[in-house]
């Protein structure tokens, strides 16, 4: 009878051993704490997540980042939509949650073409204004907007997609009106409205020689004549082919040259077929939803998960290599299920582009750029 107490009780631990070995969460690792010693790691968050409806989201950006960048909420079509009206509700949220979390706040975008109301550029009558008034507004906007956030959002994207593919100044209403020391009067009101803050210029497609001597051009100016300048903005929406890792790299130095930081702001990688010229992010740009553009609907074929996790590691190779110029790499986005690729340039697509897929599960190309970090070490 002992006899068969033992073997039950044995039994019974072995079941329970067992039960406790394979039960215990498997811990990833987390990539604000495997990057601590390259840069900052971050993610653009929508008004769900920032306002804490999306939960999924927001456990995935409190365990694995460190800074934060708002979609959409401080663009001045959202965050002051009439000439007297502000809309701080959904920004004081956004920022109260990086505070909470003590997470590096980027406030995205002062000054730009798009999402501008066209009530901006006119007078009653809807003729263009004059140089004086749109730099009033400006002024005005910049002072109220920053003013509001002094000292709490750490650094500000004050000027947004300013020069066209070859390097030239964009022809918007901004350069129209006041001309091309409206960017020079942009990081001016910034300065004056928080002396503390960290001001980035931020645009696309830098990696393309042309584009990016324009840029340096424009820095330079900037910089001679004595304007609070922080960093570049590389906004990284790349491609499986483009940029190559030398565009990138001698990219990076070109503007490290300048004693400049350089920042990774809107990082993704597009796995789908694309059938036009432009490797940016202009947000005009829409194409007709057609089967041959949309190949992955049902999920993304293992080759193409471990090509995707390829190229997230040749670029983080790139990075961490100039890690003591690049201070921080912000995906746009948490997670593939809330990309903006899945509507842009053609709406209802199913796109692969971040580090975790649609259920907040790490991807393989989530471990490609952990090793990335692990390789540097030794």
């Amino acid at each position: 009878m002992r006899f068969d107490l033992f073997k039950t009780c044995f039994f019974s631990f072995t079941i329970l051993s067992f039960t406790v070995v394979n039960t215990f969460p498997q811990v990833n690792p987390v990539l604000k704490d495997v990057f601590k010693d390259y840069f900052m790691i971050g993610a653009a968050l929508n008004q769900a997540q920032s306002s804490g409806k999306d939960m999924f989201s927001v456990n995935l950006v409190k365990k694995h980042f460190n800074t934060v960048t708002p979609e959409n909420i401080l663009k001045w079509e959202s965050v002051h939509p009439e000439p007297e009206k502000y809309n701080f509700e959904p920004a004081d949220t956004f920022v109260d949650f990086g505070k909470k979390n003590n997470l590096f706040i980027v406030g995205h975008t002062l000054i730009w073409h798009n999402q501008t109301p066209k009530r901006v550029f006119e007078d009653e009558q809807g003729n263009p204004v004059d140089r004086e008034t749109l730099l009033n507004r400006m002024r005005s906007h910049i002072h109220t907007v920053i003013g509001r956030y002094k000292g709490r959002i750490n650094g500000w994207d004050v000027v947004n997609e300013a020069l066209d593919e070859d390097g030239t100044l964009r022809q918007s209403q901004w350069l129209e009106i006041i001309g091309d020391d409206y960017l020079i009067k942009a990081f001016e009101f910034a300065h004056e409205a928080d002396p503390d803050a960290e001001l980035y210029y931020n645009d696309y497609s830098l990696e393309n020689e042309p584009k990016r001597n324009g840029a340096i051009k424009l820095i330079k100016k900037l910089l001679a004549e004595g304007v609070k300048i922080d960093g570049v903005g590389l906004q990284g929406h790349y491609k499986m082919d483009w940029p190559t890792t030398s565009q990138l790299d001698s990219t990076i130095k070109a503007f490290a040259a300048l004693g400049i930081k350089i920042m990774i702001t809107e990082l993704d990688v597009d796995v789908l077929p694309y059938d036009w010229q432009n490797h940016g992010a202009d947000i005009t740009l829409n194409i007709e939803l057609q089967e041959k553009l949309n190949p992955y609907k049902n999920g993304l074929p293992d080759s193409v998960q471990q090509s995707l996790a390829k190229r997230y590691a040749s670029l983080f190779d790139v990075l961490t290599n100039n890690n003591e110029t690049v201070s921080r790499v912000t995906f746009w986005g948490v997670s593939d299920k809330d990309s903006w690729l899945n509507n842009w340039p053609v709406r209802g697509r199913m796109n692969y582009p971040l580090l975790f897929d649609r259920n907040g599960e790490p991807k393989p190309a989530f471990e490609a750029v952990i090793k990335e970090a692990d390789k540097q070490n030794y």
